[in-house]
C-alpha cells in the first residue's frame, strides 16, 4: 500500500489529469443544474408546486401556522424535505456558487469516502442544516433552498484531514491523492491548527454577517447561516463515522 502512495505521489506530472473530480461530484453538479433547467422550462405555476413539495418549509411542522392537507405531499414531506430543498436552488447563479465550493471541497472527500459513503454524507449534513433552521426557525412559512448546508458539511470534513500531509492542503495537485488515504489526526490537534482556527473562524464571520445583513436566496428571505453552521457541526464532528481511513495503534504521529 506505501509503495502504491509513493508511486502515486511521485508520478511524472505530465501523466497526471488537469481535472481530477471524483465522478460522484460530476454527477451531484449535473444533477443540480439538470433540476434548476426543468424549474426554469415548466412554468412559474407548477415551480411554485414543486417548491411547496420538496423545499423545506418550518411551517410544515407547525399546525398552527398550516393545517393539515394545505401543504403536499404530506407525512412523506415531513420527512424527504429534509434532503430534497438541497437539490433546488433561486436560480443558475445559486446553483453555480455552491457548485464551485462542492467541487473545491466535496472533491477531495469524494475521494476520501468513495462514492456510496460521500452521498450518505452529503444527505446527512443537509439534513442537519434543515434540522437547525427548524430550531431556529419554527413556524416560518418561507421555504429554504440550496445545497449550502451540505456544501459547509464537506468544508468541514476536507479540514479533518487535508492538513495531514505534512502541512501542506489536501487539494493541492502533488498531494491530494497521497491526503486521501492519510489517517485523519484527531479533533482536538485539528481544532488547534492555526490554520483551521483561521478559516473557521473566517468562514463563521461571513456566514453570520451575510445571515444578519445581506438579502439574498428567493422572495425576502435571507442567507440561512443556522442551517451552513448545522451541516458544517455535522460533517466536523459525524466525520469519522464515514472516514474509511483508519489510524493505527502504533500510529503516534497523530495523537491528541
Amino acid at each position: 500500500m506505501i509503495g502504491v502512495l509513493d508511486a502515486t505521489r511521485h508520478a511524472d506530472p505530465r501523466h497526471q489529469p488537469i481535472f481530477n473530480v471524483p465522478a460522484v461530484i460530476v454527477v451531484l453538479v449535473a444533477l443540480l443544474v439538470a433540476i434548476q433547467l426543468v424549474r426554469q422550462l415548466v412554468g412559474e405555476e407548477l415551480d411554485v408546486e414543486i417548491l411547496a413539495l420538496f423545499a423545506f418549509i418550518p411551517a410544515r411542522f407547525d399546525a398552527t401556522v398550516f393545517a393539515d392537507g394545505v401543504l403536499p405531499g404530506g407525512s412523506g414531506a415531513d420527512v424527504w424535505t429534509f434532503v430534497t430543498y438541497a437539490f433546488l436552488h433561486a436560480d443558475f447563479m445559486h446553483v453555480g456558487i455552491n457548485a464551485l465550493w462542492l467541487l473545491a471541497f466535496g472533491s477531495p472527500v469524494a475521494r476520501r469516502f468513495g462514492a456510496g459513503r460521500f452521498l450518505v454524507f452529503f444527505l446527512f449534513t443537509a439534513a442537519a442544516g434543515a434540522g437547525l433552521h427548524l430550531l431556529t426557525h419554527a413556524g416560518e412559512p418561507i421555504p429554504m433552498i440550496g445545497a449550502s448546508a451540505a456544501v459547509s458539511g464537506c468544508m468541514a470534513a476536507a479540514l479533518r484531514f487535508m492538513f495531514a500531509t505534512d502541512g501542506y492542503a489536501a487539494w493541492r495537485a502533488d498531494t491530494a491523492q497521497h491526503a486521501a488515504h492519510m489517517p485523519a489526526p484527531p479533533l482536538g490537534r485539528v481544532l488547534r491548527d492555526r490554520r483551521v482556527i483561521s478559516f473557521v473562524a473566517v468562514w463563521f464571520a461571513i456566514n453570520i454577517a451575510f445571515g444578519l445583513g445581506a438579502p439574498s436566496g428567493i422572495a425576502s428571505g435571507s442567507v440561512a447561516w443556522e442551517a451552513h453552521i448545522g451541516g458544517f457541526l455535522a460533517g466536523l464532528f459525524a466525520f469519522p463515522l464515514f472516514d474509511p481511513v483508519r489510524r493505527t495503534p502504533g500510529d503516534r504521529r497523530y495523537a491528541d
